[in-house]
C-alpha cells in the first residue's frame, strides 16, 4: 500500500478561475430568471456586458496599461453581469449600457482597478442607477402573469412600446401597507397572481449557483450566514404584526437577499477579509437591510446596505484578526518557552 503524502500545500487559485467559477453560478439564477420574467433580462445582461468591457478596455488605453491581461481575468465581466442581472427586465436600454459603464468605470477603475476599489462595483452603480432613474428604475418590472414575448420586450427597452410597467412585491406591499392591512394587501392583484412565489423560485435558483461556489471553494460561507442572521433576527421579531411590518417570507423570498448573500457579500475585495469580519460584514448587511426596507423609502436596500458596509470593512478587518500560532492575545511578540 503506497502511503501519499498529506495535502499541506494547495495551489493558489488564480483570479480568472475564481471569476469564472461565480459566472458558471449565475446560470441557474439567470435562466430561471428569464423563464419567469422574460427576455428582457438577457438583452440587460448583454447590453450590460458590451458596456462594461468597452468601458474597461477605454479606461486601460487610457491608463496605458495592458488590456488583454485584465480582461481574461473575467472580473469585468462578473461586475457587468451582476449589475445586469440587478436591473428590471424591461428597462430601458440606456439604463442597462449605463450600468454596465458604471461598475466599471466608476465602481473600478476610477479607483484603480481590481483589487483597489473600495465599493462593490455592481452596487454603486445600482445606487447611482437608483438615486438618478427611480422611476425607470422601480416601475418596469414585469409579473410572471404577463410576460412580454421579445418583439414587446424589444420594443419596451428601446422605446417604442410602454404599457407593461410593474412593481416588485416589495415595493407595492411598502406602498399598500401605509393604508391598507396585511389581508387587505394580499387581495391587490400582484399577490392574488401568485407574484410571491416565483420571487421564491429565484431564490432557489440563486441557493443552486451559491451552493455550488461553497462547493468550488470560491468563496467562504461567513458572510451569507452573517446575512441571514442579520436580517432574521429583526425581521423575525417584528414581522409578527404584518399590518406595520413586512413578513420574514417576504423579506427572504423576495426581493435580492439571496443574490446578495452568495454573489455580493462574498465579494474579497470590498468585503472583510478575516472570518469574524466576513460574518460580521454579512450581519451588518441584513440588519441595515431590514432598517432602511422598513423604515427608509426604497423597498429594497441591498444596494444601500452594502454600500455602506463597505466602509466598515478595513474596521472590521483590524478588529476581526486571528490570532497568529505562537503569539499571544496580551502582547504582539512571540511567546517563549520558559526553560528551566
Amino acid at each position: 500500500m503506497i502511503e501519499r503524502p498529506s495535502p499541506h500545500h494547495r495551489r493558489a487559485r488564480s483570479t480568472t478561475q475564481v471569476m469564472g467559477d461565480v459566472l458558471l453560478a449565475l446560470i441557474p439564477g439567470t435562466v430561471v430568471m428569464t423563464l419567469l420574467y422574460g427576455p428582457g433580462v438577457l438583452t440587460n445582461v448583454l447590453l450590460a456586458l458590451i458596456a462594461g468591457v468597452a468601458t474597461e478596455a477605454a479606461v486601460l488605453r487610457l491608463r496605458a496599461r495592458p488590456i488583454a491581461p485584465r480582461l481574461t481575468d473575467l472580473s469585468a465581466l462578473v461586475g457587468s453581469a451582476l449589475i445586469g442581472l440587478s436591473l428590471p427586465p424591461l428597462a430601458p436600454f440606456w439604463l442597462a449600457l449605463l450600468g454596465g459603464m458604471l461598475a466599471i468605470g466608476l465602481g473600478k477603475q476610477l479607483f484603480g482597478g481590481l483589487g483597489h476599489n473600495p465599493f462593490n462595483p455592481a452596487m454603486l452603480a445600482y445606487a447611482v442607477l437608483l438615486i438618478s432613474f427611480p422611476v425607470a428604475m422601480t416601475t418596469t418590472w414585469v409579473s410572471p402573469s404577463r410576460v412580454p414575448d421579445l418583439a414587446a420586450t424589444l420594443g419596451h427597452q428601446f422605446g417604442a412600446v410602454d404599457g407593461w410597467s410593474g412593481a416588485t412585491p416589495l415595493d407595492r406591499y411598502k406602498d399598500l401597507a401605509t393604508r391598507l392591512t396585511a389581508n387587505e394587501i394580499r387581495q391587490d392583484a400582484l399577490f392574488k397572481d401568485g407574484f410571491v412565489w416565483p420571487w421564491a423560485m429565484l431564490a432557489v435558483a440563486w441557493s443552486v449557483g451559491g451552493a455550488y461556489l461553497l462547493w468550488r471553494r470560491a468563496t467562504y460561507w461567513h458572510a451569507p450566514a452573517g446575512l441571514f442572521i442579520g436580517l432574521i433576527v429583526p425581521a423575525g421579531l417584528f414581522g409578527f404584526d404584518s399590518d406595520q411590518f413586512v413578513p420574514l417570507s417576504m423579506h427572504l423570498l423576495t426581493g435580492a437577499t439571496v443574490f446578495a448573500a452568495f454573489f455580493i457579500v462574498t465579494d474579497p475585495v470590498t468585503g472583510a477579509t478575516s472570518p469574524r469580519g466576513r460574518f460580521a460584514f454579512g450581519a451588518g448587511v441584513g440588519l441595515l437591510t431590514w432598517v432602511i426596507r422598513t423604515y427608509g423609502g426604497y423597498p429594497d436596500a441591498i444596494a444601500f446596505a452594502v454600500l455602506l458596509m463597505n466602509l466598515t470593512a478595513p474596521m472590521l478587518d483590524q478588529y476581526t484578526r486571528p490570532r497568529i500560532y505562537g503569539h499571544s492575545r496580551a502582547r504582539k511578540g512571540p511567546v517563549l518557552e520558559k526553560r528551566s
